[in-house]
C-alpha cells in the first residue's frame, strides 16, 4: 500500500470519526438543554400544586440527572460504544453503591416521607427518636431541632419514621395536665372551691372545653385533685407555671396543706416476764 492510499484511508476514518464526534457532542448539548427544560417544567408543575419546596428541589436535580444519564448513553452510542456493556458497568456500580449507602438511602427515603406526608412541619415542637425540640429544617437525609435549652440536634431520618412521633404543637389548643394533693384533714369541698376561683381568674385559661377539677385519687399521704384547663398552645407554659405558684400562695394563705410523702413509725416495748 502506497502512501497516498495510507493517507487517503487515514483521512477516510478520521473524517468518519471526527463526524461522529462532533454528532455526539451535539447530542451531549441539545440533549442537556432539553433535559433542563424538562426537568424545569416539571418544576413548575409541582409549584403549581403546591408540593413542598424541599421536595420540589430535589425532585428537580433527580429528573435531571437521570435525563442527563440517559443523553449521556445516547452520546456514547454515536461514538461506537457497546452502551449494553455500559448500562451493565453503571447498574453494577449502582448495586455496589447502594449497598454501600444502604443507611443513607434510608434516611433518603424516610426522608422523601416526612416531606410528603407532613407529619411535622419547620417551627412545630416534636418528640421524635428520643429527642424533643423545634424543628428547624427538614433535609432529605437529616432533620435539624433545637432543644428547650438550645442544643442544635440532627437526627436522622430513618430514625424519626422508625419511631412514634409526637407533634406536640400540631393543634391550636392544648390542655394543662396538673396533679395537686391536700391533707387528709384539709376541707376538700373548700379547696375545690378555691382551684375553681383561681382557674376563673386566669384570663389565658379557654372557657371550652370547660376545665376539670375532680378528686382523682386517695393516695397514701393525700387526696389528689386532677385540675385540666385548655389554653391556646402559645400559653401553654407560661399558664402552667403560673398556675402552681398560684395555687401553692392561695393554699398557705387559707391553710390548705400540700402534704409531702412521710410514714408513720410506731414503736412497741415488749415486757419480759421473769
Amino acid at each position: 500500500m502506497n502512501m497516498e492510499k495510507i493517507i487517503e484511508v487515514i483521512t477516510l476514518w478520521a473524517t468518519t470519526y471526527a463526524i461522529k464526534i462532533v454528532a455526539a457532542i451535539l447530542i451531549f448539548l441539545i440533549g442537556k438543554w432539553i433535559a433542563r427544560k424538562i426537568a424545569s417544567l416539571f418544576t413548575k408543575l409541582m409549584e403549581k400544586n403546591n408540593i413542598d419546596i424541599t421536595l420540589v428541589k430535589f425532585l428537580d436535580s433527580i429528573m435531571y440527572y437521570i435525563l442527563l444519564i440517559v443523553v449521556i448513553i445516547a452520546a456514547a452510542g454515536q461514538l461506537g460504544i457497546n452502551t449494553t456493556s455500559f448500562l451493565t458497568i453503571v447498574g453494577a456500580a449502582g448495586l455496589a453503591i447502594g449497598l454501600a449507602l444502604k443507611d443513607s438511602l434510608s434516611n433518603f427515603a424516610s426522608g422523601f416521607m416526612l416531606i410528603m406526608f407532613h407529619p411535622f412541619r419547620v417551627g412545630d415542637f416534636v418528640k421524635v427518636g428520643g429527642i424533643s425540640g423545634t424543628v428547624k429544617t427538614i433535609d432529605i437525609f437529616n432533620t435539624t431541632m433545637h432543644t428547650p435549652d438550645n442544643q442544635k440536634v440532627i437526627v436522622p431520618n430513618s430514625k424519626i419514621t422508625s419511631d412514634v412521633i409526637t407533634n406536640v404543637t400540631a393543634n391550636e389548643t392544648r390542655r394543662v395536665d396538673l396533679v395537686i394533693g391536700i391533707s387528709y384533714d384539709d376541707d376538700i369541698t373548700k379547696a375545690k372551691d378555691l382551684l375553681k376561683t383561681i382557674i376563673k381568674e386566669e384570663q389565658r385559661i379557654l372557657e371550652s372545653p370547660a376545665t376539670t377539677i375532680a378528686v382523682s385519687e386517695l393516695a397514701d399521704s393525700s387526696v389528689n385533685f386532677v385540675v385540666r384547663p385548655w389554653v391556646k398552645k402559645t400559653d401553654y407554659w407560661g399558664v402552667y407555671y403560673d398556675l402552681i405558684e398560684k395555687i401553692k400562695i392561695t393554699f398557705d394563705r387559707e391553710e390548705i396543706h400540700i402534704p409531702y410523702p412521710q410514714r408513720d413509725v410506731h414503736l412497741f416495748s415488749e415486757q419480759k416476764t421473769g
